[in-house]
């Protein structure tokens, strides 16, 4: 325990904090030596101040923890108040900061302590004087308000704009801090001289911010998108006078990072950079402020429909949240053009490691860069359909994809691989991402998959058939959504290679096996999704596909299979025997991968003992997304959902391990399952004839069905007449054939487009926390505590 006072230099019997007996707040002499002038580390303070110290105050003495937490602060609002000039003020500031970074986890893991920084304080009137204490400030609301005036503060974190040392010292209080941004970018010209110091200062105060809106963990997850942090929702209104300056302080200093080393290769070896932490903590912060969940605002349209300069000041129609509500309403070309660049070769960084190693500095925040990329194209809608505008959207695809394919096997990175599978979820709503996919792919990144020559369609084709058939079974509830975004960009595909339409065949092949259709009641979703692939691409682009339909007529026996799927009670469970005697998930045999790309690693499973946090389940996919009909103008218009669908409302998100997902099929599928389906002895769910008769008589196997009628006799006909075993005499024929008229007439194109719902909002709450506890390290700012809101799990 002596450890608390001898860090500083003093040593002063340390049982009196301990103690029972409470020391008065005016005893300045006993509380000075916790922020004396010896300069101490953030990690400083972690050794010398235990976790059992902090608890044992708590609960022992409660009313001096009491008193620490608000002489720190008054410390803080001191120091804002008096702009920080002398070194020995700046060295007390950073020091309150460290120790409120300490103890604030062990106030919030405590329900009797978390309102305690909602309390007034006796004399700390609104308005500085000493009015009556019904205007008094919550220490909380004090706390914020002084890190915000702290983060402008000339001469400690921004630099100072003084002529010469002759001129007064700025007074803190008339600055206009929108001139202090922090970098250029979004909204300012100007790009301030790099200073090691103001950055290291900034890290810290920033560390102190996420530190105090993390009482977010320690609460259970619940659907109740009511559940405002109160910290996130004072620091984002308008009582922040700061709050712009801030958050595009926070979004430049992001956008503007080049770990690279202004471009000179190894640079980073040379000298060390006091930009990246900064960095990391200005993402984290930008991402926890902008967690709000879109479905339930009532306000408009969160899409930007404002003109003006970069953020005018017209009422904004937005949410109260100004940092959603700024970025909301982000709209110049160039603002978007900067972000855009920014948040791509960020992305891009791990990928061009793989060309030099150890050329370019690897950065470890690609799941919070991830994160604010959603949180841009769900708040934006101008944003995202710039980035849909051109192929630039491929420089974000790309590496989501590499991400995707290396933490297949990786049961830690569950959570990296949902956010990747929802991004691209959002984009392929929209037609123009189909559309980009039709680039050729050259950029030979080095990626565990096989060889092929194509486009970025390909590619994610590629990749998804690669996690599907060689992922860890946790990723199953995922499947869906990868084949949703595969139909969704169907319609769009001119020329797929003869590799992805390999694979796409190979993906039915699997789904469409008895033992798979009969061993879950959803399973056969996939097959539909599948055909639904196949029905686009024949209907709307058969001309450059003749890869695809050679391999369709290549592997003809399963759509004949499919179409004579046995019902019979005896058949059902012959197929279900079948899985005991294969219990490989999905086989990987005949599925031709050929060798992996040049210079790539196997996809590798966690480090045994790897620390990972739980997830909430993610919504089923119709609940994730809604139907949409494009029209022949390429217009679309939302289909409304058949009653049936629906699922009932209100299910709250269950916790559930991270692999689980809970579908939307509930109330239909529950009736119809006790219609269909008999429940056996131990109560787990078994087909039934009339269960299988019910979807197979839905399945779409027309346009195939005609398209092999039709083909199937000419290309055996070629192959007797001219003695054929070469693929490429029948794909020359293919290529020339055509199906106009013949085919059934063309069904209209349904896009499922990502919906916004609580679902999602708790889900990505619970990863971005989640990641934020397990980034944050050095020091471990929330390990050990008791946080609610997930579990920390080892693999």
């Amino acid at each position: 325990a002596d450890d608390w006072i001898t860090w500083n230099g003093s040593s002063t019997s340390v049982t009196t904090f301990v103690s029972p007996q409470p020391v008065e707040a005016t005893d300045n002499a006993f509380w000075d030596q916790f922020w004396a002038d010896t300069a101490t580390s953030v990690q400083d303070v972690f050794a010398l101040v235990p976790a059992a110290e902090i608890r044992a105050v708590r609960e022992e003495s409660p009313s001096n923890l009491a008193t620490l937490c608000y002489k720190a602060v008054e410390k803080l609002v001191q120091g804002a108040e008096s702009g920080c000039h002398t070194e020995k003020e700046r060295q007390i500031v950073l020091n309150c900061c460290r120790l409120l970074t300490r103890i604030l986890p062990y106030i919030f893991e405590d329900p009797d302590w978390r309102g305690f920084f909602w309390s007034t304080v006796p004399g700390a009137g609104r308005g500085g004087g000493d009015e009556d204490d019904e205007n008094a400030r919550p220490l909380a609301e004090s706390l914020l308000l002084a890190v915000t005036d702290l983060l402008f503060c000339p001469d400690f974190t921004v630099q100072s704009h003084r002529r010469s040392t002759v001129d007064t010292a700025e007074d803190i209080h008339s600055i206009d801090s929108c001139e202090y941004i922090w970098e250029a970018g979004v909204g300012f010209a100007h790009s301030p001289q790099p200073n090691y110091i103001h950055d290291l200062n900034r890290t810290e105060l920033l560390k102190l911010l996420l530190t105090c809106f993390s009482e977010a963990m320690y609460l259970p997850p619940s659907s109740d998108s009511s559940n405002t942090n109160p910290w996130v929702q004072f620091f984002c209104s308008t009582e922040n006078r700061h709050a712009l300056p801030l958050f595009t302080s926070l979004l430049n200093v992001v956008c503007a990072y080049d770990p690279v080393g202004y471009g000179i290769p190894y640079n980073h070896l040379l000298f060390s950079d006091y930009r990246e932490p900064l960095v990391e903590e200005a993402a984290q912060v930008l991402i926890v402020t902008l967690d709000y969940d879109s479905s339930t605002s009532s306000s408009p349209t969160v899409d930007g429909t404002t003109t003006g300069t970069a953020m005018d000041d017209v009422d904004p129609p937005g949410p109260d949240n100004l940092f959603v509500n700024y970025l909301s309403r982000i709209h110049r070309e160039e603002d978007f053009q900067f972000i855009l660049k920014g948040v791509a070769r960020l992305l891009s960084n791990p990928l061009v490691q793989t060309y030099l190693p150890n050329s370019a500095k690897k950065i470890q925040f690609h799941q919070e860069l991830l994160v604010l990329f959603w949180k841009l194209c769900d708040f934006n809608k101008k944003f995202l359909f710039f980035v849909l505008k051109s192929s630039d959207v491929l420089d974000i695809l790309v590496p989501i994809l590499y991400f995707l394919n290396d933490a297949r096997a990786d049961q830690s990175r569950v959570g990296l691989m949902h956010i990747g599978v929802f991004i691209l979820l959002l984009l392929s709503g929209e037609r123009n991402f189909g559309v980009r996919l039709n680039k050729p792919y050259s950029v030979r990144v080095p990626m565990d998959i096989p060889v092929f020559t194509g486009t970025h369609a390909d590619l994610l084709i590629i990749v998804f058939h690669k996690i599907i058939t060689s992922g860890h079974q946790r990723l199953q509830p995922l499947f869906d959504c990868l084949l949703t975004i595969v139909v969704n960009v169907s319609p769009y595909l001119k020329s797929l290679s003869m590799v992805a339409a390999n694979k796409l065949l190979h993906l039915l092949e699997a789904f469409s096996t008895t033992w798979f259709l009969f061993s879950a009641v959803q399973n056969h979703h996939l097959v539909f999704f599948l055909l639904e692939v196949f029905n686009n691409i024949i209907q709307y682009q058969f001309d450059g596909n003749s890869n695809l339909v050679y391999a369709v007529i290549r592997k003809r026996n399963v759509f004949h299979q499919l179409a004579n799927l046995p019902t019979d009670s005896q058949s059902i469970q012959k197929g279900l025997q079948r899985k005991k005697k294969t219990p490989e998930p999905i086989s990987r045999t005949n599925s031709q991968d050929g060798v992996s790309m040049e210079g790539s690693r196997p996809a590798a499973p966690a480090e045994p003992g790897t620390l990972k946090t739980s997830l909430v389940a993610t919504p089923g996919i119709d609940k994730l997304t809604e139907k949409s009909q494009v029209s022949e103008d390429g217009t679309m218009r939302s289909l409304e959902p058949e009653a049936s669908q629906l699922s009932p409302e209100g299910n709250p998100p269950v916790a559930l391990s991270d692999g689980e997902s809970w579908s939307g099929e509930a109330s239909h599928s529950r009736r119809d399952r006790r219609r269909l389906s008999s429940a056996s002895s131990s109560g787990q769910w078994t087909p039934t004839p009339d269960w299988v008769m019910s979807w197979k008589s839905k399945l779409p196997l027309q346009t195939i069905m005609r398209l092999l009628q039709v083909l199937v006799p000419q290309v055996e006909k070629i192959c007797i007449d001219k003695g054929l075993t070469d693929e490429s005499e029948i794909l020359k024929f293919l290529q020339h054939g055509t199906l106009v008229g013949l085919l059934p007439v063309p069904h209209p194109i349904l896009i499922r487009k990502y919906q916004a719902n609580s679902g999602t909002a708790m889900w990505f709450r619970t990863y971005m926390w989640g990641v934020i506890y397990l980034r944050n390290v050095d020091p471990p700012i929330w390990y050990d505590t008791d946080v609610k809101l997930f579990e920390i799990q080892r693999v």
